[in-house]
Formats: C-alpha cells, structure tokens, sequence
C-alpha cells in the first residue's frame, strides 16, 4: 500500500508567530533527515516571510490573495507539483493570517484525489495578548475569524505568553478550551516546544479525522453538515460571504534608501488599525547598501540584518496589514522619509 505524504495547515492571525514556528519545524524535520515542502501564502504582492525559509527546502509561493478565497484553485496544483517534483516526506501549509482553515481544507481534499496526500492536522498559533484583547473587547469580524480557527485546530499553540499574567493564561486557556474541547493547548514564547508533538499529531485516533474534530467541535449533531462560520448572530451574509473582507493589505515600493530612524518613527506612530507590518528596508552609509528586515506585529517592532548574496535582486518594500486604516495616510507619511 502507498504511503500517504501528510499535509499539516498553520492558521492563526496576523503576527500571532506562524513563520517563526515554520522555520523551527522545517529545521526540525530537515536535522531529522526528513524531507519537508512548505507551501507559503501572503495576501500582499511578495513573500517576505520566504526570504528567511532555507534554499534546501521546496517552497511554492502563493500571493496577491488568501488560499481560502480568490486562489483557492490553485492550492491543490501546487500540492501536486511540489509531490510529484520534490517527492516530500511531509508537506506544511502556511496560511496568511486571514485565512479560515476550514476552507483551505477543501483544496487539500482535491489534491488528495490526485496523489496519496492527507490532512493530518491544523496547527494554530494564537497571539495571547491580542486574544486577550478581543476577549474583553471583541470585534465582531476579527473575533469570528479567530474563534473559527482556534475551532479547527487539531494543536493550538498559545504564544507569546510572556506578555500575560499567570491569571490571564488560565483565562486564555479556558476560553480556548470553550471553543475547542478536542486540541492540544501548548503554551509557548517565540513558539519554543517540544516539535516531536506534530509527530504525534500524525496519529489520530481511528473514526476522528480533522474535519470530524472541527464538526464535533461547532457542535454539529452527526451526519448534520456544518457551515463552518460561525458567524455572530446578526450576520445575514451569505454562506460564500468570507470573514475577512475588512482586512486592508497596501504594498509600498521605496525608490530609494531611506532613513531607518525616520522610518521607525513612522511605524511606531502607525494607526491602532494596523495589526501587522513587514517588509526588507534599504538604507546607506553612503558608500554601501545596507538591507534590514522588519516585523512589526500590534505595536511591537523588531529589526533584523539581512545578509543578502549580491547576486540576490532585493525589493526596498513594506507591506501593511490591517482593518479599515487609511492608505493615503500611511503613503503620506511614508512619501516624507
């Protein structure tokens, strides 16, 4: 009997620490003498998370769009490919942040009828204090979108639990249990944990597939179909209406080096609409190019340089993540660097 490759999706929302926990399991699994493809989704213009996803490891991109939506035909030719080119031992499904799980599901099953490929697990990583947030202050949209992905989750990872108390962990931990009685909770910083977990994950009990779980789990009686949308109780949409049709993506192009302390100025100052940044900044001392990658995730912001091979074509771009904010004001401010 073939053996069937599995396919593991990471959900969780903007920033929450899906790509940090991308390259540890792909180190994991390449250390393991493992051969692991990842598929790679962003809703903007470029994958600036792939740049930091080792050569060794296949990887297709898909961009300008959400997986669960305007590309997902396209998610099972890219399984296809990367099985039939590469011949994986596992492949991983990095959603964009506004992605409902649920609905990726549904491109993996067609590949699954064109090669021996099967959906093991939905890993979530969840951002601890913006759950907080929502908890005590929940906005309609956003909070569906990530109760519906901490529902489906076959291992929820509860990151960044530094920036919590002890007593707000235990309340974390009980609402996420609320919402998914069925998923392993680990509680994690900088997503640190014991990665032989998704070893396990590729055993699930006999008669409770993924889909089984996220059904048990929207408390859908058997046999019953379920929606999967959760949606709060004065949502009138449509079943083909998408939980994220607020979220704003804008891609800026920079045409020249600019001032790294005028640009962090510029981003802390960003408004509360912005959840998440990114992007590979070009600055100069005036005799070479220096390259800084960026990430700025609910008003936290970070910097790392880049060391770029010359031969290497590197954008001097920023891309910006959020609900409802303004473009023109953040161009304008951009435009003054």
């Amino acid at each position: 009997m073939l053996q069937s490759v599995p396919i593991h999706i990471f959900s969780g929302f903007l920033g929450s620490g899906k790509t940090t926990l991308l390259k540890k399991t792909l180190d994991y699994y390449t250390e393991s003498g493992k051969k692991p493809v990842v598929i790679m989704n962003e809703i903007g213009e470029i994958n600036l998370d792939g740049m930091i996803i080792g050569e060794e490891v296949p990887m297709a991109e898909m961009l300008s769009g959400c997986i669960c939506c305007t590309i997902r035909g396209d998610l099972s030719m890219a399984i296809k490919n990367l099985y039939t080119e590469h011949q994986p031992d596992v492949i991983f499904i990095e959603s964009t942040g506004i992605a409902n799980p649920m609905e990726i599901m549904e491109g993996v099953t067609d590949a699954s009828l064109l090669m021996p490929v099967v959906l093991k697990s939905i890993v979530t990583v969840v951002d601890a204090p913006h759950l907080l947030s929502l908890s005590q202050k929940p906005r309609r949209k956003t909070s569906a979108l990530m109760k519906e992905q901490i529902r489906c989750a076959s291992l929820v990872i509860l990151n960044k639990a530094d920036k919590v108390s002890t007593e707000e962990l235990d309340e974390l931990d009980r609402l996420i249990r609320a919402w998914n009685p069925f998923a392993l909770i680990e509680i994690t910083v900088y997503c640190q944990l014991d990665l032989q977990i998704l070893e396990s994950l590729n055993d699930l009990p006999a008669g409770r597939t993924v889909e089984e779980k996220c059904k048990a789990a929207c408390g859908s009686e058997q046999g019953q179909a379920c929606d999967h949308r959760h949606a709060a109780p004065d949502d009138k949409a449509h079943h083909h209406h998408h939980t994220h049709d607020h979220v704003i993506a804008y891609t800026h192009y920079f045409n020249r080096p600019i001032d790294l302390d005028k640009f962090e100025e510029v981003i802390r100052s960003l408004p509360q609409q912005v959840y998440r940044a990114k992007g590979i900044v070009q600055t100069t001392d005036g005799e070479s190019t220096m390259h800084h990658l960026f990430q700025y995730a609910y008003r936290e912001l970070e910097f790392m340089n880049l060391r770029i091979k010359p031969k290497v074509a590197v954008q001097n771009v920023a891309v910006f993540i959020g609900e409802n904010f303004s473009k023109d004001d953040v161009i304008q401010a951009l435009d003054k660097i």
